[in-house]
C-alpha cells in the first residue's frame, strides 16, 4: 500500500496528463451542474414560497423526498430522457459531457431548492414584514433577503458542488465512462481499482479527498467570516 501511495504522489508531481484531464474535466461538469442547479433552484424555492398552508408543506415533502433518492435513480431517469426513444433523444447528449451535466444539475436542483427554500422561511420570518410594509413585491423581498443573507447563499453553492463532485452513479450511466471524453474522478477510481490500477485510483482519491476536505473547512469558517463582517461593519 505505501508503495502504490508513492506512486500516487508521483502521478501527481509529474502532471500526468492523463490524471488532470479527468479532474480537470470533474470540476468542469460538477461546476457548471452546480450553477445551474443554483439558478433553477433558487427560482423553484422563490415559487414554492408563494404557496402557504398544506399545499406548500405536501410540496416541501416532495421536495425533501426527491433530496433522498439514490442518485443512481437520477442518472437512469436522465439516460430514459435521452434515449432514442426518450423525449430528448433528438439532442443525441447521451454518452457525453452535456448528459453528465444535465443528470448532476438534476441530482443537485432538489437540494438547492431545499436549502434556498429554508433560509427564506426562516428571513421572511424575521425581516420579511419590515419589507411588506414598504410595499416590496414577493420577488423583490425574496432577492433582498437572498442578498441580505450572502454566506448562507454561498453555503448552499459550496454544499452543491461537493454533493456533485463526489458522485458517481449518475454520470456513470449517462456518460458512459468513456476513457478521454466523459471520465470523472469519481468513475476513474471505480474503473482503476476493478483494474488493479492502485496509484492511479489513489492519486485521483487523492485529489477527492482534498477537495472534500476544502469543501469542509470552507462551510466550517463561513460562521466566523460572518461573524467578522458583521463586527467590522458596526
Amino acid at each position: 500500500m505505501s508503495e502504490a501511495s508513492l506512486q500516487a504522489l508521483g502521478l501527481l508531481m509529474s502532471g500526468d496528463p492523463a490524471l488532470w484531464a479527468v479532474i480537470g474535466r470533474s470540476l468542469w461538469v460538477s461546476s457548471l451542474a452546480t450553477l445551474l442547479a443554483a439558478i433553477l433552484g433558487i427560482l423553484l424555492a422563490f415559487v414554492l414560497m408563494q404557496f402557504v398552508g398544506r399545499l406548500r408543506s405536501v410540496l416541501t415533502v416532495l421536495l425533501n423526498t426527491y433530496v433522498a433518492i439514490p442518485a443512481v435513480l437520477v442518472g437512469l431517469l436522465t439516460y430514459l430522457l435521452l434515449s432514442r426513444s426518450g423525449p430528448l433523444g433528438d439532442l443525441g447528449w447521451l454518452f457525453t459531457v452535456k448528459a453528465m451535466v444535465l443528470a448532476q444539475t438534476l441530482l443537485l436542483i432538489p437540494l438547492a431548492c431545499t436549502l434556498v427554500h429554508r433560509l427564506l422561511q426562516d428571513a421572511d420570518e424575521t425581516q420579511g414584514e419590515s419589507l411588506r410594509v414598504m410595499g416590496a413585491k414577493p420577488w423583490m423581498r425574496y432577492l433582498f433577503l437572498l442578498f441580505h443573507d450572502r454566506h448562507a447563499l454561498l453555503h448552499m453553492l459550496i454544499t452543491c458542488f461537493g454533493r456533485g463532485i463526489a458522485e458517481v452513479g449518475t454520470v456513470m450511466v449517462v456518460g458512459g465512462n468513456i476513457e478521454g471524453f466523459t471520465r470523472v474522478m469519481t468513475t476513474a477510481i471505480a474503473l482503476e481499482t476493478t483494474k488493479g490500477d492502485l496509484p492511479m485510483a489513489l492519486a485521483l482519491g487523492m485529489v477527492l479527498l482534498f477537495l472534500v476536505l476544502v469543501l469542509n473547512l470552507l462551510i466550517a469558517l463561513l460562521p466566523w467570516w460572518r461573524d467578522r463582517l458583521t463586527g467590522a461593519l458596526r
